[in-house]
């Protein structure tokens, strides 16, 4: 247990940001969609909660517990799943704590960022962590008002929570690039602003980052 916890502190970064690509895009390897909500969700979840263990490794105590409880609480939801199927107050629940428990995460990225005045590993595997969880804030704060009014978001796949999930991913993927392909639409003022937003941030991120690792490269050959 010990060696699992020092590996984890070591290779925090690169342990998150596996567990982001895989709860976000393991959909490519599923067939069986409904097998995905029922079983694979909780399992993605208690990777993305181990595997972010290690980025609170060196903050404080109520951070701590507040990472505890909401990671206890984004576990438990998908479970939940089964027995509220089709309640909209439990999406709702479910996208705004997700909301949260990502924010956090990304809080704590941003802040590691910023801090050391070098490039490794860690440097690059944090900033991609920063873009999926980018996503994944998008993609939740997105389908909480698509459970609340259907037609806020064209294009999209209501046949089961997965298939939503999953439109919602890829639309939030390729507004944050700026791809935009067209085929789904927000079509309702608040998610055309949250749209709008989110590509703006998208933007924003990618020319920090940018500045941020030019920096962090200068400073680093200086001390050469």
């Amino acid at each position: 247990m010990k060696e699992l916890f020092n590996h984890l502190k070591n290779n925090k970064y690169e342990w998150l940001l596996f567990a982001l690509i895989q709860h976000l895009f393991i959909g490519i390897f599923l067939r069986d969609l409904p097998f995905y909500t029922k079983v694979i969700w909780p399992i993605n979840m208690l990777v993305l909660g181990v595997a972010s263990t290690g980025v609170f490794v060196e903050t404080g105590f109520w951070k701590k517990v507040v990472k505890n409880i909401l990671f206890i609480v984004v576990l438990a939801i998908p479970i939940g799943l089964t027995f509220f199927k089709g309640n909209q107050e439990y999406f709702a629940f479910l996208n705004v704590t997700y909301v949260l428990y990502f924010s956090f995460i990304f809080v704590e990225v941003l802040k590691y960022l910023l801090k050391p005045s070098y490039i490794n590993t860690d440097i690059i595997s944090a900033s991609a962590c920063g873009y999926f969880l980018l996503i994944e804030i998008c993609t939740f704060l997105l389908q909480f008002y698509v459970y609340h009014s259907p037609g806020s978001i064209k294009g999209l796949d209501f046949s089961s929570p997965s298939n939503t999930y999953i439109d919602l991913v890829y639309f939030s993927s390729i507004t944050l690039t700026s791809i935009g392909f067209g085929d789904i639409t927000p079509s309702a003022h608040n998610t055309k602003l949250i749209t709008s937003f989110f590509g703006i941030v998208g933007q924003f991120y990618s020319v920090v980052l940018v500045g941020i690792l030019i920096s962090k490269f200068t400073n680093g050959n200086d001390k050469l």
